[in-house]
């Protein structure tokens, strides 16, 4: 079985090509799991699979965390997929690419950096405040696509002065607060100059912090442009694994598009021989 590892500001995937593979659909989460377990296999924060299009698309992206559940959409992983799906020929410089949540357009800028469409935010919520150990958190929630993808808009002073490690179990607590019935990606933010900011996000599926989180990074933007303390015009938003930036394009409190530009990388290709893999 071919893979092709990639990261996108660090948050990192493995490829499947399923009109080759023909993997079963039953076995995507046992697949996820064995594959992305960091220790006893190739490692990801997720796996995202090649299908055939349903709506119209160049084809469609199936993603899975880590854990093995599958996720509605991934930004940073629709941005390398884009990568993938142009250089293997399943599509041109401008991609439209299904998910489970929505159409995602992607557009090649050059080799290594691609743009993507989020799908639309479906809630908006710029006041859901939380209660977690001890301390209450002025939190915004944001989902994007239908299902929605749920964000957790989290601001907090010193955030570039603190680690994972730190934050750790605030972000555990936020995750599964009662105030997000679906759960929770919890970002964390700080605006550190006018136009950027730092983040930090809790993701669920992976039930850690990873490097980065596309569509966490357009959730936080797109809150802070409508608190009006962002501009929304490329807006820097440095994470863990680099910078990302986020454009959202409005008339009034209609969000007409919202974009994420950020590096890609392909790590390796390869052939999985997993031997704990039962496919």
């Amino acid at each position: 079985m071919r893979f092709t590892k990639m990261n996108g500001a660090g948050n990192d995937f493995i490829i499947l090509n399923n009109l080759e593979e023909h993997i079963p659909h039953d076995q995507f989460p046992a697949t996820a799991r064995t594959l992305c377990h960091r220790h006893l296999s190739i490692g990801a924060d997720g796996l995202m699979v090649v299908e055939a299009p349903l709506q119209g698309g160049d084809y469609r992206m199936l993603f899975y965390n880590s854990d093995g559940s599958q996720g509605e959409m991934c930004g940073n992983g629709a941005r390398c997929i884009c990568r993938y799906g142009y250089e293997t020929g399943l599509a041109g410089e401008t991609q439209t690419v299904e998910s489970p949540s929505g159409l995602v357009t992607g557009t090649r800028i050059d080799r290594r950096n691609y743009r993507i469409r989020l799908t639309d935010p479906t809630v908006i919520d710029l006041d859901r405040p939380a209660e977690a150990l001890g301390q209450t958190y002025p939190c915004s929630y944001i989902e994007l696509g239908n299902p929605g993808l749920p964000h957790a808009v989290v601001p907090f002073p010193g955030l570039s002065e603190r680690t994972m490690d730190d934050l750790r179990e605030l972000g555990k607590a936020l995750r599964w607060h009662p105030a997000f019935p679906k759960g929770a990606n919890v970002n964390f933010y700080e605006i550190t100059s006018p136009n950027h900011i730092t983040e930090l996000t809790y993701e669920r599926g992976v039930e850690d912090f990873t490097y980065a989180c596309g569509t966490g990074t357009g959730s936080t933007v797109l809150a802070l442009t409508l608190l009006g303390k962002v501009s929304g015009e490329d807006v820097a938003v440095t994470v863990p694994g680099g910078k990302l930036r986020v454009t959202v394009d409005r008339e009034g409190d209609q969000i007409r598009n919202l974009w994420l530009t950020g590096p890609t990388n392909i790590v390796c290709e390869g052939e999985v021989r997993d031997e704990d893999l039962h496919i």
